[in-house]
């Protein structure tokens, strides 16, 4: 005859034992994941010519540099539309990580790069959106949030990012489009100029002007969220004239 004793105590060891399949699954992929970041580690380049890149890619295009401090503006917009965690994260943001996969089963950039991946992919991959290419920017962006400050990051960044129009870097596309310095801008030609960086051809403020008017709302919306702006003073930039130079 079975033992009831014992009977009643086995469903009791099934949590358990679930349990410990559960924990040595987890350590498995821990363990894997350190070695693919190890081997990724070991296979993309140092970063410590970021700085040199950026400046090569400049010449290349006939770019200049931002010179002085960053503008606040144009920081503040950039940061909240694109990565509002920037002063946060080692590189990559895990609220982004978490959305990832999408990005890289559609090619898009539905992964929420940061700052950091997207100036590893301009400079390193030469603009690739490739599943490969992304996951190497992965890896590159902790390398250069290791290598160099928040502001020099932020200042490459600006320097190395494409604006429409043939202007790489933001002083070229500060005064192509506003014949101003990028320190000279106000709110709402700082924020046009920011939404240019994810799409400079679909928004681009002559072409498509709608569309560019479209895309500085979200950018309005963002600093909103964020608390830099009211939402009064967002609608009345929203509003403003942009100054645009024709042609």
């Amino acid at each position: 005859m079975p033992n009831l004793t014992q009977q009643r105590s086995a469903p009791s060891t099934r949590p358990a034992a679930l349990l410990r399949r559960v924990r040595r699954a987890l350590v498995a992929l821990a363990v894997v994941a350190l070695l693919a970041l190890g081997a990724a580690w070991a296979a993309t380049p140092g970063v410590d010519d970021a700085r040199a890149r950026v400046d090569a890619r400049l010449a290349a295009y006939a770019g200049t540099a931002l010179a002085g401090e960053i503008p606040p503006r144009i920081a503040a917009a950039l940061l909240a539309t694109e990565d509002s965690h920037f002063a946060d994260h080692i590189g990559i943001d895990w609220r982004g990580a978490l959305r990832a996969p999408l990005g890289l089963v559609s090619g898009s950039d539905r992964g929420g790069s940061t700052v950091h991946q997207q100036l590893a992919r301009v400079v390193y991959e030469d603009g690739a959106t490739d599943p490969l290419a992304k996951a190497r920017a992965v890896v590159l962006a902790v390398k250069l949030d290791r290598a160099w400050s928040n502001e020099e990051l932020l200042r490459m960044y600006l320097d190395a990012a494409y604006f429409g129009h043939g202007f790489y870097g933001v002083d070229a596309a500060a005064r192509g489009y506003f014949d101003a310095a990028p320190g000279e801008l106000d709110w709402a030609q700082a924020t046009v100029l920011v939404g240019l960086v994810q799409a400079p051809s679909a928004y681009d403020p002559l072409a498509h002007p709608d569309l560019a008017r479209a895309r500085q709302a979200h950018v309005l919306d963002r600093l909103v969220d964020v608390g830099t702006l009211e939402r009064e003073d967002a609608d009345r930039i929203a509003s403003a004239s942009w100054g645009l130079v024709e042609g």
